[in-house]
């Protein structure tokens, strides 16, 4: 899987669209610049950010553009249960903290847990994801202690 560990800049998304060997277009450009902007954005999140700068764009291309994304490594996505995934710009290993009220997620620099001894003895492991759930300070804020 490609790693994207800096993506700023124009040039910068541009070399990585043709690193993955994707032909660079407008909106291909313009989602990628979105999503290294930083965040975890789901999809209607960056065909309205991506739409303001671009004046047209479906959320159905958008969702083509993450897929080859993906495939390509230059993108992750997270599932959100009962909430729309969020896609971030690939990099580093890292875990996600989940807010269970707002559905705001944050990275976490956390390594993935080892499969405990004796666990899993036919498998090979290729990787772990720990989420944290809880409240993020915005909902901690307007929750009322219990």
């Amino acid at each position: 899987m490609a790693v994207v560990e800096e993506l700023t800049g124009r040039e910068a998304v541009i070399q990585r669209l043709r690193d993955v060997g994707l032909r660079v277009t407008g909106p291909r450009l313009e989602v990628l610049t979105v999503l290294a902007a930083g965040g975890h954005l789901d999809v209607e999140a960056i065909t309205t950010t991506a739409r303001e700068r671009l004046g047209t764009l479906t959320s159905q291309a958008v969702y083509e553009m993450l897929r080859h994304f993906q495939e390509t490594g230059l993108v992750s996505k997270f599932d959100r249960p009962g909430l729309p995934a969020v896609f971030e710009i690939s990099g580093p290993a890292h875990q996600h903290a989940l807010c269970t009220v707002c559905g705001r997620v944050e990275n976490v620099a956390a390594a993935a847990p080892a499969t405990p001894d004796g666990a899993l003895p036919e498998w090979r492991v290729d990787d772990a994801e720990v989420v944290f759930k809880g409240l993020c300070p915005d909902c901690r804020a307007s929750t009322p202690a219990a």
